[in-house]
């Protein structure tokens, strides 16, 4: 029942936030900023991201929700959630890795990106579900200097908001979107799984190895 709940509410985001907006009026934001800060957190991979921030951006066009407010509370919410992620990883990262609180799993997608793209992974990551969640996480467990950290969590956090709203903006009104908005929102979905499928299908074909150790891993975290 929850799981189906949870599928309409995603295929449908739209309407759910319509909805939303006349229950809860300018709180909105606030529910919003509190659903961002959640994609932040390890324990919470699962919350919406990009599909969230779309919808949000094709109400502004109607006129519900205002752009420019939108774009400043998603990205505060971002860059406050991979803080508090950063700092998570930086004193109690290995703990929670040993005690199986977070899946190994995820650990070794996100090893996957700092291979190939060193610290602007977190820049990445941002467009990327399960790996946002990890990266400031991984980041803050190798002891990335955090001028470095803050440097690239603010830009990756405002070129997603910035990007999702107006993409919703422009575009998630037009007739063709409108009369597909499931679709459209699985396919924003699938879009943004895609770099972890690759990643896994290579990892898979070339059968790379995890990191052996903490010092291992922090030259991938602090390269570039």
């Amino acid at each position: 029942m929850i799981i189906s709940q949870i599928i309409n509410f995603v295929l449908h985001m739209d309407d759910s936030l319509i909805v939303w907006t006349f229950k809860y009026g300018t709180f909105i934001y606030g529910l919003l900023f509190l659903i961002i800060l959640g994609t932040g957190f390890v324990f919470t991979p699962f919350l919406p991201g990009d599909s969230l921030i779309f919808a949000a951006g094709t109400l502004a066009a109607q006129g519900v929700l205002n752009p420019f407010y939108l774009v400043i509370v998603l990205t505060l919410a971002a860059v406050l959630g991979d803080i508090i992620n950063y700092y998570l990883g930086k004193h109690v990262g290995n703990l929670l890795i040993r005690k199986k609180y977070v899946k190994q799993e995820h650990i070794d997608k996100t090893h996957h990106f700092y291979e190939k793209y060193g610290g602007k992974t977190i820049i990445i990551a941002r467009f990327v579900p399960i790996v946002r969640t990890f990266a400031p996480f991984v980041a803050g467990i190798a002891k990335m200097k955090y001028s470095r950290f803050s440097f690239y969590n603010i830009t990756g956090a405002a070129m997603w908001a910035t990007g999702f709203v107006s993409l919703g903006y422009f575009f998630g009104n037009l007739p063709f979107v409108r009369e597909n908005y499931s679709v459209v929102i699985v396919g924003i979905i699938f879009v943004s799984l895609l770099p972890v499928i690759i990643e896994g299908l290579r990892h898979h074909i070339k059968k790379r190895n995890k990191p052996e150790n903490i010092a291992e891993l922090s030259k991938l975290v602090n390269k570039n």
